[in-house]
């Protein structure tokens, strides 16, 4: 019998109608079930642990049976990150929710810098099927923007954030970049009705949480996505719980 068969049958009771407008998202972005399981297991009764963010591991396991493992612990959200989705053409939008859908997740993180047509496809079909969308269109690197010599153009985020908020979408995904955090914070509050921000890039990243949420408090819904700064270490659920304290603590 395997270790995903044997796993823990504890189910907490749904949260659903008391999640908090902060919140924590592990990045359960491992190779195996038995590390991603560990991890949720040690964090998903935490308080202030609102969804996770599925990845990595699922591109090379059976994602369908990861979700049937993971709801065997937990029913909170769980938000697949298939790094990264979106970048297609736009034609693969609908086979690909559709199959994500079936396997039982939640969510989606999106990131269709493949042109004004897949940010309508990919984000338009998610919504269809009745899935959160969560697109972005930048990453805390320094060599991404092409100001800074990359290879994307700068306001390719601001794009396809206005595109999806077009099509219905009021969940993003934003690397926590200082200079850049305000303002695009502010264009959210300013153009979409209760929006949410998934600020991502502390921890290993670089990231600064204090600073980050300063600049974002024009959106009163917060969540930072949290990925090695929990999931590797010794108790991540004490880990999960000190993001929390520091997040409620800055509201």
């Amino acid at each position: 019998m395997t270790s995903v068969e044997t796993t823990s049958a504890r189910l907490p009771a749904a949260r659903a109608e008391s999640v908090p407008r902060l919140g924590v998202v592990p990045a359960v972005d491992l190779e195996s079930t038995d590390d991603l399981l560990r991890v949720i297991e040690k964090t998903c009764e935490v308080p202030g642990v609102t969804e996770y963010k599925l990845g990595g591991g699922p591109m090379r396991l059976a994602l369908d049976e990861t979700m049937k493992a993971i709801r065997r612990i937990t029913d909170l959200p769980i938000l697949y990150d298939h790094q990264k989705a979106g970048l297609d053409v736009p034609a693969n939008a609908g086979p690909y929710v559709k199959r994500c859908k079936e396997a039982g997740v939640d969510g989606l993180l999106l990131f269709p810098i493949a042109g004004p047509e897949a940010v309508r496809q990919f984000v338009g079909e998610t919504l269809k099927a009745g899935l959160i969308a969560v697109p972005g269109g930048d990453v805390l690197i320094p060599d991404y923007s092409a100001s800074d010599g990359g290879f994307v153009i700068d306001d390719a985020y601001e794009r396809i954030v206005e595109i999806s908020a077009e099509v219905g979408c009021q969940r993003f995904v934003v690397p926590a970049k200082l200079d850049k955090l305000e303002r695009r914070a502010q264009w959210v509050a300013d153009n979409v009705t209760d929006p949410v921000l998934y600020i991502v890039g502390f921890g290993p990243m670089g990231g600064d949480l204090k600073q980050s949420f300063a600049a974002t408090e024009a959106c009163p819904s917060r969540r930072i996505l949290v990925g090695r700064a929990i999931h590797q270490q010794p108790d991540p659920g004490a880990a999960a719980r000190r993001f929390v304290d520091e997040i409620m603590a800055l509201a």
